[in-house]
């Protein structure tokens, strides 16, 4: 658990943070699920198609290189260990309760605070938007309650309202995201890239961040126009695990099961979206078995207030997710949560950045 700031600390975090462009009332538009919404006619051929690339063609494509760019960065190799000056990162343990919330800001109350107010749900791990918590009150405020902090960004893909969106060039960027039209793919494999990830990483770590949930490294599952390939992944994460790793911080893989083989050495969780819906939880036991938890995500039709006994058997009886951590949420990612349990929570939120408050 981080301890208690000094005041040198305390002015290198904000310098962080300034030199990023966080400054107050810069929150950019609310967050929402970063997971590509397959709803058409041709739904159940495309997901054959893609399970069948991800999990098949994938295999065979492991050993391929990537593009070979002069720009492309060293990446640690298979047995490489990660770096970890600090001591050793956080590790969850399998089965740990968690809380997701992108479009909001937390309100949490210190563990000193003179409030009746209290953090609801009661749950150790807490995932959230890096950008909109910039006031690293949130962080603290976990850590004096005794929780973790995984602060969420996206890795693989260029949003036009992050305070870092100019340093992107044109040659970073790829097609516009299916389902995104203000997102568009990035090149990972790009060392001008990969130099703004290191920076959001740096803005984790001074905010104390406990871990890291970097999204959209998937590109090569989709119609990317960079003629991106799983290998370019696989570096692209055993990247930003060495990166992160050298912080003090922990790392998830979001998604992107064709990889887990040859990344797991350097994850410390899964964050999944919706295995239990499309029959591949099985896919993500990997991380289980390795004495590392699975933080599960299903979006049931009705949610929140409507959802069927059927679709919460299907999210939580799914075959292999009987150790993740699931939560059931709308595709917001707000603040409303229910678990496998029964239980039920909406957790107090300071702000939304969409509202006109």
């Amino acid at each position: 658990m981080a301890d208690t700031p000094t005041s040198d600390q305390s002015e290198h975090r904000a310098k962080v943070l300034d030199e990023a462009g966080f400054k107050s009332g810069n929150a950019p538009p609310r967050r929402r699920s970063r997971k590509i919404l397959f709803i058409s006619i041709a739904a159940a051929v495309v997901l054959v198609l893609g399970l069948a690339l991800g999990l098949g063609l994938g295999l065979g494509l492991k050993d391929h290189g990537g593009r070979g760019d002069d720009n492309e960065p060293s990446t640690p190799g298979p047995t490489e260990p990660p770096v970890t000056p600090n001591g050793t990162v956080w590790q969850p343990a399998v089965g740990t309760k968690w809380q997701i919330i992108l479009n909001s800001v937390l309100d949490v109350p210190a563990a000193n605070a003179k409030t009746s107010q209290t953090l609801a749900p009661d749950v150790p791990v807490w995932d959230f938007d890096m950008f909109i918590h910039r006031d690293t009150d949130v962080v603290a405020n976990l850590h004096s309650l005794g929780k973790r902090a995984i602060c969420y960004f996206s890795a693989g893909s260029y949003e036009p309202y992050t305070p870092d969106n100019g340093s992107f060039v044109d040659a970073d960027l790829g097609k516009t995201m299916d389902g995104w039209p203000d997102e568009k793919w990035l090149d990972i494999r790009r060392t001008s890239v990969r130099n703004i990830m290191i920076k959001r990483l740096d803005i984790a770590a001074a905010m104390k961040c406990d871990a890291v949930d970097p999204d959209n490294v998937d590109g090569y599952n989709n119609d990317n126009g960079l003629g991106l390939t799983q290998q370019d992944t696989i570096d692209f994460v055993r990247f930003l695990g060495k990166e992160a790793s050298k912080r003090g911080m922990a790392m998830g893989l979001k998604n992107a099961g064709g990889i887990i083989d040859n990344v797991l050495d350097v994850v410390q969780f899964s964050v999944n979206e919706q295995c239990a819906q499309y029959n591949e939880c099985d896919v993500f036991e990997k991380f289980t078995a390795a004495g590392k938890p699975v933080f599960h995500i299903e979006y049931p039709s009705g949610a929140p207030k409507s959802i069927k006994p059927k679709d919460s058997q299907k999210a939580c009886g799914a075959a292999g997710a009987d150790k993740f951590s699931t939560v059931l949420k709308n595709m917001d990612l707000n603040a409303w949560v229910e678990y496998c349990d029964g239980q039920v929570a909406e957790t107090k939120v300071a702000s939304n950045p969409d509202s006109d408050d």
